[in-house]
This record gives structure tokens, sequence and C-alpha cells, in this order.
């Protein structure tokens, strides 16, 4: 499958430029808004959970084709070019050693995950598992007039 391989392939580039935008936000002469959204790039790309998981067929890919390219082409706007060009020849010099591993980044990005899935599962719990308040009174009396016969006269 020619196809696949293309969309991999991609996929795999435009993490490597997810590197050099993790430089840039670090970068001193980068602006504060285009760090944050540098980080919120980086981490979505680093990041163990996608929209779609990698290992669906082409669809995996999909979000890494059409999101990350999205988010990179505006963080690249945002970034002073002279910044972007020293950042991205770092980060080209560093892959070509070997990809970066940051093992304190992937655990941080875990623990996210997990403590925002778990508030998910809290605020869900919360909405449709929640115990009805009692009912007003006089819609109490009602139920249990329905429920009691009327004594007749």
């Amino acid at each position: 499958m020619p196809l696949l391989e293309a969309l991999k392939q991609r996929a795999r580039r435009l993490k490597a430029e997810t590197f050099a935008l993790y430089l840039a936000a670090r970068h001193p002469g980068t602006p504060w808004y285009a760090k944050l959204v540098v980080v919120g790039i980086v981490a979505y790309a680093v990041s163990p959970i996608d929209v779609i998981p990698d290992f669906v067929p082409i669809l995996g890919y999909l979000d890494d084709l059409v999101l990350l390219p999205m988010g990179i082409a505006l963080a690249i706007k945002m970034i002073p070019p002279d910044v972007w060009l020293e950042c991205r020849a770092r980060a080209q010099g560093v892959m070509l050693q070997g990809k970066p591993a940051s093992y304190v980044a992937g655990a941080v990005i875990i623990v996210l995950w997990i403590a925002l899935a778990a508030l998910g599962i809290l605020w869900a719990s919360k909405a449709y598992l929640s115990v009805p308040a009692a009912p007003h009174p006089a819609v109490e009396r009602a139920m249990l007039q329905a429920v009691r016969p009327v004594p007749e006269m």
C-alpha cells in the first residue's frame, strides 16, 4: 500500500516539525501568545491519545495530517522568522543524531490525560447517576392521593 506508507512518512515529518516548535517555545525571542499555541500543538502531537488512533488504517493518520499541519502553520506565522529558522536548524541537528525522548514529558502528558479522564467520569457520574431530589410537597400529596383511595362521603 503506497498510500499508507506515504501517509505514515508525512505524519513522521510533521512530528519532527513539532520538535522545532518545542525549541521555539523555549526560545526567549518567541512571543508569549505563540508559546501558548506551540505548547498546545506539541502536547497534542506527542500525546499518546489521538482523536483517531493511529492503528486505524488510513483514518488513524488523518488527524495527524489535517490538525497538526493547520496548527503548525498557525504557530509558524506567530513565531518571528529568525527564531524559527534557528530552532528548525537545531531540531534537524538533533534529529540526525536520533529521535529525542523525554520520559518526564511523556509521563506528565499521560498523567494529564488520566486526570482529565477521571474528571470526565466524575462529572458524568454526578450528572447521570445522581439521586433525584425529593419531590415538592404538593407533588408528593398528589402522588399519595393517587395511590390511596379517597373516602367517599
